[in-house]
Formats: C-alpha cells, sequence, structure tokens
C-alpha cells in the first residue's frame, strides 16, 4: 500500500457500535481507545489478556467469550483484528470490506483497510500520526509534537468562533486573565506553563521587561497591549491596567498579562487578581522566576551560600532600609534600586554594615549586553556614577559578592584566601 491512498480523518464514534476481535494486550489498548471515544465496544475472544478482562468485570463492554463468527460484523460501524492469528484476521477483515466497514488488521497492516495513528491529546486537540507503516516512527513523532504543544512552540489559540481575533467580542465564550510571571528577561526561563498560555493568549499585557522576544512569536491579530513602566514614568496607571485586563476578558478573550520576574513580587500582580476577582473575571497566576534571585545568580552570585549567608532580604529600592539585618552574612537584594543608590548605601553603612561590605549591581540580568559592576558600600555609588549604570539592574550587597567569579581579587581574597580558589569553589 502505497502512502499516498492514506485519506486522514476523525471518526465521531460517540454511541456506535464497534467489533474488537481478539483478547490480547493490543485488543485491549484499542478497546480502551475507542470507550475513550464514546463507542459501544463489543470484544469476541476466547480467553482474554488482563487488561481485557478488566474491561469486561467492570462491564465497560460486551464480552464475547468465543471465537469469531461473521455475524459479529453485521451491526459494526468500525472493526479491530488483533487476534494474532493471521487466517482469523483475515476472516474479520474480509467480512469488514463485504459488510462496507473499516477494519484495522493487525496481522497485515499493509493490507488493512484502516491504521490506527499514534495519538497525542493536548487539552482539546488531538494529533495523530501516521508513518508509512512505521509504529515506532510515529510514536517518537507524536511525542515530538505532544512536547511542543505543551511547551507553546506550536501554536495552540483557538480560531474559530472567536470573531476576527480581537476585534469583535466572544459571545459564546468567558474570557480569563493570566498573570504569568515571564522571569528575568531569557525566553528560555519562562515556564512551561506560561509559554503555552502565550501561545494561547488573544490579548497580551505586556511590561517593559520580561522576555520580549517572545511576543515577537504571536499571529499578527493578537492584540499586544503595551503598559510598560520605567523609573518615574507610569504612562498608563495601575488602575488603568486591572481595567484593561477585566474589559479584554470581559469580551471573551484569553488575556495574558505578561509581566517580568514573579507577578507576586514586587509586580503588583495581587492587585490585579483582586481587579479580576471582583469583576467575576476568572484569574490564574503562573509563578515566575524572579530576578531578586536569578539576576545575581546570572553573575555567579548566590543570596545564600554555605559559611557566608544564611537568609536574605528582597526590598524595593525605594523602601526604608534601617530594619533590615546588617550583618555581612545577611544578604540584601534591592530591586529598583539604581536612582537610589547614593541614600540606601549610606543607610545599609550607618545601621552597622562595614564601608568595606561587598555590593554588586548587575544590569540587564541574562541579556546579552548584561553587565555587573563590583564594590563596596564605601565605592560603589561613585563606581556607578562613572560606568553610567541604568535600570533594570539588581543590586546584591552581602559577603556573597566575594563568591562571584567576576569579584575583584582584593574582594575575593578577603574571604577565600587566593584567586585560584575562588574560581574552583564557584
Amino acid at each position: 500500500m502505497a502512502i499516498v491512498d492514506l485519506y486522514p480523518t476523525s471518526l465521531r464514534l460517540l454511541g456506535r457500535p464497534v467489533l474488537v476481535v481478539g483478547g490480547g494486550t493490543v485488543a485491549a489498548r484499542r478497546a480502551k481507545a475507542l470507550l475513550d471515544a464514546g463507542a459501544q465496544v463489543t470484544l469476541v475472544a476466547p480467553v482474554l489478556s488482563a487488561p481485557a478482562k478488566q474491561l469486561a468485570d467492570a462491564s465497560l463492554i460486551t464480552w464475547h467469550a468465543r471465537g469469531y463468527e461473521s455475524a459479529d460484523m453485521a451491526n459494526a460501524w468500525y472493526a479491530v483484528t488483533a487476534t494474532n492469528n493471521v487466517a482469523v484476521d483475515a476472516q474479520v477483515a474480509a467480512d469488514a470490506d463485504d459488510n462496507r466497514v473499516w477494519c484495522v488488521n493487525h496481522s497485515n497492516a499493509q493490507d488493512s483497510a484502516a491504521w490506527t495513528p499514534a495519538v497525542a491529546t493536548v487539552q482539546d486537540i488531538k494529533v495523530a500520526v501516521n508513518a508509512g507503516g512505521d509504529p515506532l516512527r510515529a510514536v517518537a513523532i507524536r511525542n515530538a509534537i505532544a512536547a511542543a504543544l505543551e511547551s507553546g512552540d506550536l501554536p495552540l489559540r483557538r480560531y474559530r468562533g472567536t470573531g476576527n481575533g480581537h476585534a469583535q467580542a466572544n459571545t459564546a465564550r468567558s474570557g480569563s486573565v493570566a498573570l504569568v510571571g515571564g522571569g528575568p528577561g531569557a525566553e528560555d526561563l519562562i515556564t512551561v506553563r506560561g509559554r503555552r498560555l502565550l501561545a494561547e493568549a488573544d490579548v497580551v499585557v505586556a511590561d517593559r521587561l520580561g522576555p520580549r522576544g517572545l511576543l515577537e512569536t504571536l499571529g499578527e491579530d493578537v492584540l499586544i497591549i503595551e503598559v510598560g513602566k520605567t523609573p518615574g514614568h507610569h504612562p498608563v496607571p495601575q488602575t488603568e491596567i486591572n481595567a484593561i485586563l477585566v474589559r479584554e476578558a470581559k469580551k471573551g478573550n484569553r488575556v495574558v498579562r505578561l509581566k517580568g520576574g514573579d507577578p507576586y513580587v514586587l509586580g503588583r500582580g495581587g492587585e490585579e487578581a483582586i481587579a479580576c476577582r471582583e469583576n467575576g473575571v476568572d484569574v490564574e497566576v503562573v509563578p515566575g522566576v524572579t530576578s531578586a534571585v536569578s539576576v545575581p545568580a546570572a553573575a555567579g552570585i548566590p543570596v545564600t551560600h554555605r559559611g557566608l549567608a544564611k537568609a536574605f532580604t528582597m526590598i524595593s529600592g525605594h523602601e526604608e532600609l534601617e530594619n533590615v539585618p546588617h550583618g555581612g552574612d545577611h544578604t540584601v537584594v534591592l530591586l529598583m534600586g539604581v536612582g537610589t543608590l547614593n541614600r540606601s548605601m549610606p543607610v545599609l553603612e550607618a545601621a552597622g554594615r562595614d564601608k568595606d561590605c561587598p555590593v554588586a549591581i548587575i544590569e540587564n540580568g541574562f541579556a546579552k549586553d548584561q553587565r555587573v559592576t563590583i564594590g563596596t558600600l564605601g565605592t560603589i555609588v561613585a563606581l556607578a556614577q562613572a560606568g553610567q549604570v541604568r535600570n533594570p539592574a539588581v543590586v546584591v550587597v552581602g559577603d556573597v559578592v566575594r563568591v562571584s567569579p567576576l569579584a575583584p581579587a582584593e574582594l575575593a581574597t578577603a574571604y577565600y584566601g587566593t584567586r585560584e580558589t575562588i574560581r574552583t569553589l564557584s
């Protein structure tokens, strides 16, 4: 049989009688799949394997405990024969042809009137793969497609019944909002769930930070609403962002609020979730990798490290710092802290940290233009000014900065003794 004579289709078998001949494990698998499709399954076999017997014992199928008879084919809409007996399977297939019933013959794939594809189900998507009669090849391809669907690398967005994308309200479907943490900015650091929801979105409400490159993978009819903020410049107030989420969801759209880092870590995601719930909009939160931990890691700095720091405080650079634990063994991570360095660093020093306490500033974490500036409480402000350090950036204060392979020798040797040691331990 040449592959060109296949006509792929999907059968809707709900409530229709189908025939399975054979009691082995293959027949049991086919019977189970047909049951999952809603078919009324009759199984003919003198003896059943354990999986097939489970179906019979649960009264999920009608079992005739005997050999196949031609009369069994009379009412079938579809048939599968897998007796492991070539002569019996050939008879079942011949009777099916006589009754104009499509039949899968597991003894002779090349002459079989129908083939069973390798099937993957992801949400409401079913993918069926035939691979020229090679079942293992079909399974491998099916698995690759399923993985790409699960990860969002293949498009999952629905089109039929949604009007013209975002332009028309979809009154037949309830909208929803997903607050998705996009991580520190690298496209491959978003979660699998977040990536999949982005692939399904009708509307994306996007921050300035996060995996911006993923927006370019969306369809042309996906509405992207920019609401990004920069320090001191908030063109779209938070109340308006909340209103946008509610408005677009009530049109029936699947809305993704794509944020940098984690939605609930200085991201005002809690306010957005409350606004959705108060307005009767279904909302879910997808955690992201917060920049408070991941961006220091991009510079080789752990926020905790055995023998150096057992705890850390993450705080906005706009907040007061007097009550933060002041020992160098307690790491302080400042988000949005570049503009307030000239105030925050003296506060930390006055609270009890030595002026030689290490400080690192990581700009554009995980991006191609990532830059790291390392100094101390006493020098970092001047270094940042001289280097024209800019947001987005994360500031790390504490002895853990010494672990970074980028730390200057005088800071690294203050704890480890030699530069070669710091390279080994990091």
